[in-house]
């Protein structure tokens, strides 16, 4: 099997439940270095990424969903929400009710206190929107309802899209530029490796890493992933906690 890059989602994928990575998964990703194969994470977080997952055993590092990919600290790729297409939808969601939240560069800027859902992020600002200016990565609401996720829907124009993923307090909706994608991110970082797609493998559980999934060259799902997900997928490996990751790549890639 000819695989050249890795690309893995981090929650449900490359992180056990408990927001760990094994031993075992980092020695198996050492193996991969030591064989010239490049590993990058692809993950919906932005600046807890590195908490979780330190960018020492990484040689590529995808955060916002896409929004942002770099290569030690130089970036790679890039594709922001401008703020003037940002604030309409904010205050929009503001006086309607929903939670929202506009996030660039580890900064949150909210109508909520965020540190009351996420205790590990105290890097927020309650602002008002009307005079909010700052571009964003991302935008997320937590909790939303079906109700408001048609609302947001509505608001969105041609250029952004929304996406809900899990998360530990429920799920989390997601507003990201039409390119800031994992598989547009993963390009990039091949392009700039000079690798070919198709010897790139990726692993997911979610469902923004259908897109990841769809076109990379091998595909795996998580056995804890959503069943959309493994409908795509070449294989399927074990759960995150079962190290289902490691095991699959000891087994067809070292």
């Amino acid at each position: 099997m000819s695989v050249k890059m890795i690309a893995t989602d981090l929650d449900g994928t490359l992180l056990r439940t408990d927001k760990t990575i094994s031993e075992y998964v980092r020695t198996i990703l050492n193996e991969c270095h030591k064989k010239g194969i490049k590993v990058v994470y692809a993950t919906g977080r932005g600046g807890t990424a590195e908490r979780v997952a330190p960018s020492k055993y990484f040689d590529g590092r995808i955060t916002m969903n896409g929004a942002i990919a770099k290569v030690g600290d130089a970036l790679i790729y890039d594709r922001l929400i401008p703020f003037k297409t940002a604030r309409p939808i904010l205050t929009a969601c503001n006086k309607h009710g929903i939670k929202i939240t506009s996030e660039i560069s580890g900064m949150h800027y909210s109508n909520f206190v965020v540190s009351d859902l996420w205790s590990n992020i105290s890097n927020f600002e309650l602002v008002d929107f009307l005079l909010h200016d700052k571009d964003a990565e991302k935008i997320y609401t937590p909790n939303s309802t079906q109700e408001d996720r048609l609302f947001i829907e509505k608001l969105l124009p041609d250029n952004l899209y929304f996406v809900v993923t899990a998360d530990g307090n429920g799920f989390l909706g997601q507003i990201m530029h039409n390119e800031a994608t994992k598989a547009k991110a993963v390009a990039a970082l091949a392009q700039y490796w000079n690798i070919s797609m198709s010897d790139v493998v990726a692993f997911g559980d979610d469902y923004n890493d259908i897109d990841m999934l769809s076109f990379s060259g091998i595909s795996v799902a998580m056995g804890n992933a959503v069943n959309e997900l493994k409908t795509i997928a070449d294989y399927i490996c074990l759960s995150s906690d079962e190290d289902g990751l490691a095991k699959w790549v000891e087994e067809h890639v070292l």
